[in-house]
């Protein structure tokens, strides 16, 4: 008897163990894709909302979460199915004019955000007393070895490494001391402030930027890019649906300390705040040295995966574009092209932050725009690809899958028009 127990728990943890590796096998992409959408401009995003809303900003998490995880999950499914990248099919299913218009609006976006990853890393170095101009060269040429030096596997590792550095803002809510109950019930219904015209104003401006900021167009190409580069076996379609799920869920968890640092310091205390630099500093005061030193931390460390993670996805999409070669575990002489797109991105964004005089906040506008313009033909391919029984087979999207996600691509295309909205209120 005691044998047969032995047996079966050892059967019993050896099922496990073989779940967990085969999970493992496909972990990375998802998760690294939603977590690279906490940028430094994400951060900017989501503590300005703390600051200006305070906790009721809160309530909108669970439906973002929804719908990252859903977009995504199209994506990822899409890549793993049919083996190829949304831009390599985009291009064979619509033509090359679709593939180059598409992108060259990724590419002029893309730089944007890069411009805006770096501005943020020169702003919060100085907070370490580091000079901002070689902490910008240092921490751009640290990208650029990490992916011309490394492979696809180092490359995930670094990035899964840069993750665990988002811890650093659930330590500074907690160093903040927020109102926990008020916060987390604020996730099921809005309440706590008063509700005023303006304010509903605000939120409803502010909410859809932020629902805008975290599902991009550059998201969608580089989940598809980086789980192909990681060749995951269609048989493992459901595990990556899986990490999609649990990425997506990561990226809010995370999203949500960021909100509660900020609104249970700035917002109690009616402070303003314009930037996500501005808020390492001005949570000091209220939460300690040590917090906003954490957030701050967040922050460059945001902005690194927003270099690697945006500079990655134009690289990749121009490969899958036209057709060349561009893997990371490709030597730079095979995918040459590959590696000096990746380079040029990163140079051109430095220049303009060291050199130019063209107003960050100008490129932030540009950047927002061009965005917004590109996220409905980017869902009306990934819908139509991911509908495509002859495509996809037994893993089309049903008619339920087919209908929430242009529900879904309606409220996502809105929540980036009022984005754009919300920066030209700024600029009024």
């Amino acid at each position: 008897m005691t044998d047969y127990i032995i047996n079966k728990n050892r059967n019993f943890f050896s099922a496990w163990w073989k779940k967990l590796l085969l999970l493992l096998s496909v972990f990375g992409p998802a998760t690294i894709t939603a977590m690279a959408d906490n940028d430094a401009g994400g951060v900017a995003t989501y503590s300005i909302a703390g600051a200006k809303l305070g906790y009721p900003i809160l309530f909108l998490l669970p439906v973002i979460t929804l719908l990252l995880a859903i977009t995504q999950e199209m994506g990822m499914r899409l890549t793993v199915i049919t083996r190829r990248g949304l831009a390599d099919l985009i291009r064979e299913k619509y033509g090359v004019r679709a593939a180059l218009w598409m992108f060259l609006a990724l590419l002029v976006a893309n730089v944007g955000t890069l411009v805006t990853e770096i501005s943020a890393v020169k702003t919060t170095s100085q907070m370490f007393n580091i000079s901002p101009i070689p902490a910008v060269i240092a921490i751009v040429l640290v990208s650029f070895i990490v992916i011309t030096r490394g492979n696809y596997k180092f490359t995930q590792n670094i990035m899964l490494l840069a993750c665990l550095f988002f811890l650093a803002y659930i330590f500074s809510a907690v160093m903040a001391k927020p109102d926990w109950k008020l916060a987390t019930t604020n996730l099921l219904y809005p309440h706590g402030v008063e509700f005023t015209g303006a304010y509903l104003r605000d939120y409803f401006i502010i909410g859809m930027g932020v629902l805008g900021t975290t599902i991009t167009p550059w998201g969608q190409f580089f989940i598809s890019s980086f789980a192909y580069d990681k060749k995951i076996e269609a048989g493992k379609v459901g595990l990556s649906q899986l990490e999609t799920y649990w990425g997506a869920f990561l990226t809010d968890f995370f999203s949500f300390f960021m909100i509660v640092a900020t609104a249970s310091t700035l917002f109690i205390h009616n402070i303003p705040l314009t930037s996500g630099e501005q808020a390492a500093l001005a949570i000091k005061p209220f939460a300690g040295e040590l917090a906003g030193t954490l957030f701050a931390l967040g922050i460059l460390n945001a902005g690194f995966m927003g270099l690697v993670v945006v500079s990655l996805t134009t690289a990749y999409a121009f490969a899958e574009f036209f057709g060349v070669s561009g893997s990371l575990d490709d030597s730079f002489k095979k995918s040459k092209t590959f590696y000096i797109l990746y380079m040029v991105q990163l140079v051109v964004a430095t220049l303009i932050v060291i050199f130019s005089n063209v107003s960050l906040f100008q490129v932030a506008v540009v950047t927002q725009i061009i965005n917004a313009v590109m996220l409905p033909p980017v869902f009306y391919f990934l819908i139509r690809l991911t509908s495509d029984v002859k495509l996809m087979g037994a893993f089309a999207n049903n008619a339920f899958q087919k209908w929430f996600a242009i529900i879904c691509t309606v409220i996502i295309l809105l929540a980036s028009a009022f984005t754009v909205i919300s920066i030209f209120v700024k600029i009024g």
